[in-house]
């Protein structure tokens, strides 16, 4: 870790959970000090290992403020996060099963599929949407922002779906043996839509108070205590428990499969354990060097004392389950990933999609996806690599498991 402070340009330092400056790339060091220049941060900036430019604020990026909150130093998928079970299945156990639809593998990775919408598809039907339900029993919060209402009901069709980018499901095998699931997905539209409404409100007030944040920073605040930061708030807290529903559905349904597959073609009792879901993209007031603030995780996962976390690596690439160091210095925060090396534009240009899958199936990694043009977007050469990162947060958490990817389900 390193530490850049620069008095006469900065009003706060920015520590880099990095080896070197060079490291940094320039863009993602520009809206860093544009961050410490803000006047309402508590103690500095903190930058994961994973830290690549955003849209305003860096992803991989952790600030702390005094009675204000971001919607850009959140994100446009507020509440997007990981979820992961392990089983007491080894995958050497049933790797070389055959199916009428290829190994067992290929066949619980295509029934994922089929049960699981991906990019922008969604169900055809209202599902069951408790988050959903609850925003209806309390109406009077949110109706007011009429132009959002109409994401309470599209969430009963969302609820449960993937999305597309660098969304995933993911069977993997951990460094014993045994066959666990991953998946990374968010709030689908309602947080980005959530986001745009709420940064433009901010916008138009910030200029009406004549802020001192520029706005070509995109970093446009609300006081939590006005009347916008507290709906901002609360449909902030809607799309963060519509997120965790979401990934809370989608694992249910993999399990199902799991369940049916494991049951019809073994005799082995499948059980599952050590189940996580964490967001990654978001705000919460917590209590840091005397002072209650709202830290802002963008692209970063909470890694308190003895917290458990997910931070996976790329597509065909090892992810990690680990326990949180409770580091003061990054606010109890360590990285959400890998981090990119290539922007998606720029992963298309280096690498072909042909290239993509030839590696993916060098490495035996079964691949899901209806349209594979774009696969080299998340290709592993895309990314940073993931024992390169952990390797830079030693002090922030413990590995307790590493996991390889064997079928990935891509949106």
């Amino acid at each position: 870790m390193f530490v850049m402070y620069e008095k006469e340009n900065m009003r706060f330092p920015v520590r880099v959970w990095l080896k070197e400056r060079d490291s940094l790339e320039k863009s993602c060091m520009e809206q860093a000090y544009h961050l410490s220049r803000l006047p309402f941060l508590h103690k500095w900036v903190s930058l994961m290992p994973d830290t690549h430019a955003g849209m305003g604020m860096p992803i991989g990026g952790v600030i702390a403020t005094e009675g204000v909150v971001i919607p850009n130093a959140v994100g446009v998928d507020i509440g997007c996060g990981m979820a992961y079970t392990q089983t007491n299945i080894r995958v050497a156990d049933i790797k070389e099963i055959m199916t009428g639809n290829g190994s067992l593998i290929q066949a619980m990775i295509g029934d994922i599929m089929r049960n699981v919408p991906v990019g922008f598809a969604h169900h055809k039907t209202e599902m069951p949407c408790y988050t959903m339900e609850n925003a209806y029993n309390e109406l009077e919060r949110y109706e007011e922002d009429e132009e959002l209402l109409g994401q309470l009901e599209a969430g009963f069709y969302q609820i449960g779906t993937l999305g597309g980018g660098n969304h995933f499901i993911e069977l993997q095998e951990d460094n014993e043996g045994y066959l666990c699931v991953m998946i990374h997905s968010g709030s689908r539209h309602i947080g980005k839509s959530v986001c745009d409404y709420f940064h433009n409100k901010a916008r138009e007030l910030n200029r009406r108070w004549h802020s001192d944040v520029p706005d070509e920073y995109r970093l446009a605040f609300l006081p939590t205590d006005s009347h916008e930061g507290k709906q901002y708030l609360n449909w902030m807290q809607l799309s963060m428990d519509f997120a965790r529903e979401n990934r809370e559905k989608m694992m249910l349904a993999v399990k199902a499969v799991l369940e049916k597959y494991i049951g019809k073609y073994t005799d082995f009792n499948l059980e599952f354990s050590g189940d996580i879901n964490c967001h990654h993209n978001y705000a919460a007031l917590e209590h840091h060097y005397d002072k209650d603030v709202w830290v802002h995780r963008k692209g970063a996962v909470r890694a308190g004392n003895g917290e458990m976390a997910v931070i996976p690596g790329a597509m065909g690439s090892y992810s990690y389950v680990v326990m949180g160091k409770g580091n003061p210095e990054s606010f109890c925060s360590s990285s959400h990933g890998a981090g990119r090396r290539y922007s998606r534009k720029g992963a298309m240009a280096a690498f072909s999609c042909e290239e993509v899958i030839l590696d993916l199936q060098k490495q035996g990694v079964i691949l899901g996806k209806k349209g594979k043009a774009d696969v080299a977007e998340e290709s592993r050469f895309a990314y940073k690599d993931i024992e390169e990162v952990m390797d830079c947060q030693q002090d922030l958490v413990v590995p307790v498991k590493r996991l390889k990817t064997i079928g990935v389900v891509k949106g």
